[in-house]
């Protein structure tokens, strides 16, 4: 696999040190602000112990989240329901696709007693998809909140879910357990839909935000993107225009990584710089949160975001993309 420097083609001045770095790339080599450590710590060994015995997966080990090491040295993890196989065939995704086992009732239970073992404030529950169930999920989803907060009513929850391929009703049943943060990530442009997300509709992620704000006033909404796929500078700026006019609260844009050879590869990478630079466009367009950096998933530093909730007091607040591609809060 060959990146292509495509630093140049982006609007505006690029400072300098961007240049270097991205000239300094080679082929097949990732930069110096995408290394990470290997997971190793006391916290990271008790959860992986803890996930094992209850037969639960994680998004954070099934999709290897460049993260997991620092998530789960916090203590804190994004819980994978409905299984570890999906339905669909995302190119970035590196979940095991194929025909899922039968549906796990007993899965909520589980994983509640998994987050007051862990005596979480905050927790991330997110899913394959199983676009084979009549509600794609949704009632595990909402069966999961009531049970987790049955163990512990001040743990603030998010919920990353599936588009439940636009099914209002789904989405519905998991408004009306109110998590404080409903997230759905758009993932690219609409442009590179078809190659990326071939089984997704832009317009129909979109409707879910829309949606979620109109099922349940209170809630946080949520999306995500990747760059590194081959988008445009102004490609990028106009989800974040469409995402804001579905009145989407909270942004999160990192750098796609290829899980493997067989997945989409990697176009070009962005410098801090740049991500400095998105989270300024989100924060301009009104995003009370963007969370913008090389290594950003959903779910990193979800346990602060909760706090927006106006449910649990709406304090605001602002991170910004370090050199490594981490972000700190001001």
């Amino acid at each position: 696999m060959q990146e292509i420097p495509l630093l140049e083609t982006f609007p505006g001045p690029q400072p300098q040190r961007a240049r270097r770095k991205e000239e300094a790339l080679t082929p097949g080599r990732r930069p110096e602000w995408l290394r990470v450590r290997a997971p190793d710590s006391p916290n990271y060994r008790r959860l992986k112990d803890l996930m094992r015995g209850l037969t639960l997966h994680t998004v954070c080990e099934e999709a290897g989240c460049p993260n997991i090491g620092e998530c789960w040295g916090r203590g804190t993890a994004t819980f994978l329901l409905l299984g570890d196989i999906c339905t669909r065939s995302c190119g970035f995704c590196n979940i095991q696709r194929g025909r899922p086992r039968p549906l796990d009732i007993h899965e909520p239970v589980r994983v509640a007693e998994a987050v007051a073992q862990m005596g979480l404030r905050h927790v991330v529950l997110t899913s394959v998809n199983r676009d084979e169930l009549p509600d794609g999920g949704a009632w595990v989803f909402a069966e999961t909140i009531r049970q987790i907060r049955a163990r512990l009513p001040d743990c603030t929850i998010e919920v990353l879910i599936p588009d439940f391929k636009g099914d209002p009703d789904a989405l519905k049943t998991v408004m009306d357990e109110h998590p404080e943060i409903l997230n759905h990530n758009t993932e690219t442009v609409p442009r590179l839909y078809r190659r990326v997300r071939p089984q997704a509709r832009y317009q129909r992620s979109l409707e879910v935000i829309r949606r979620a704000k109109e099922f349940d006033p209170g809630a946080i909404t949520k999306s995500g993107i990747m760059v590194g796929l081959g988008e445009t500078w102004d490609e990028v700026l106009r989800v974040m225009d469409d995402l804001r006019r579905m009145d989407c609260d909270i942004l999160t844009i990192g750098q796609y990584l290829q899980p493997s050879r067989h997945h989409l590869p990697i176009e070009r990478y962005y410098t801090p710089e740049e991500f400095i630079r998105l989270r300024d466009e989100g924060l301009a367009r009104g995003f009370k949160w963007v969370e913008a950096g090389a290594l950003v998933r959903s779910s990193y530093h979800a346990d602060g975001q909760a706090h927006l909730s106006p449910r649990r007091g709406g304090q605001s607040a602002l991170l910004i993309a370090g050199e490594n591609g981490a972000t700190r809060r001001l």
